[in-house]
């Protein structure tokens, strides 16, 4: 556990990050400018770890995110990777199916390790218009009960969804709330509101239409 800002003990999870290199995962974990500060280097699991402080209505928590630091070019993720975490992210680029078309792989990777750990989808550069991976397509976490959140690392779109989400499961209250948000850094790319309530509707009714069949869901 880590030191609270009066000696307090934090109460402190491993979450490992993974997806293909370049969907974003780094990007999005160097938002959070503490996490940045503070991380840290592990040559023997080829990760670099990022620990992110999050204020919530039931007092501090922190992530010890696990980023890949492009370890996952080579194929497969030592096991050390995965050992002891309590969570999990896979991103997906929503520019890029192969990314999408990947993410079973990534998923099997994880729960092979790790069973029955709360595990969040993101579908990363919500911002970019060129979006080849549309919100009827992605449903791989319906059929195997992950949450998804669609997100943009360079806007802070939707940034702290995954983190709050996972530490309701993990602290057993769903009534959990930030009461403050993470130090992030400025933007680098602003989304508008129109656009982003157009990307909210488009994920609402995907969310409620029916499941297609594994045949359909290979044209991704």
């Amino acid at each position: 556990m880590a030191e609270g800002p009066e000696g307090a003990e934090v109460p402190t999870f491993k979450c490992v990050l993974v997806g293909d290199g370049g969907v974003g995962k780094t990007t999005f974990v160097k938002r959070h400018l503490t996490g940045e500060f503070t991380k840290k280097y592990l040559a023997t699991v080829g990760a670099e770890v990022h620990p992110l402080l999050f204020h919530t209505s039931r007092g501090p928590i922190k992530f010890d995110i696990w980023d890949t630091a492009g370890q996952e070019k080579f194929g497969g993720l030592r096991d050390g990777y995965y050992v002891h975490a309590v969570c999990g992210l896979i991103m997906f680029d929503v520019t890029s199916r192969v990314t999408y078309k990947n993410v079973p792989t990534w998923h099997k990777d994880l729960v092979r390790v790790c069973e029955k750990i709360p595990i969040v989808l993101c579908g990363n550069k919500v911002d970019a218009k060129d979006r080849k991976v549309k919100p009827k397509q992605v449903t791989f976490h319906r059929k195997k009960g992950l949450k998804y959140y669609e997100i943009s690392a360079k806007s802070n779109y939707n940034f702290e969804k995954p983190f709050l989400w996972i530490a309701k499961q993990l602290l057993g209250d769903m009534d959990l709330t930030l009461v403050a948000m993470p130090a992030l850094a400025p933007p680098e790319v602003t989304m508008d509101v129109v656009f982003q309530r157009k990307i909210e509707e488009d994920l609402e009714e995907a969310q409620n239409t029916e499941l297609p069949d594994d045949e359909e869901e290979e044209d991704v």
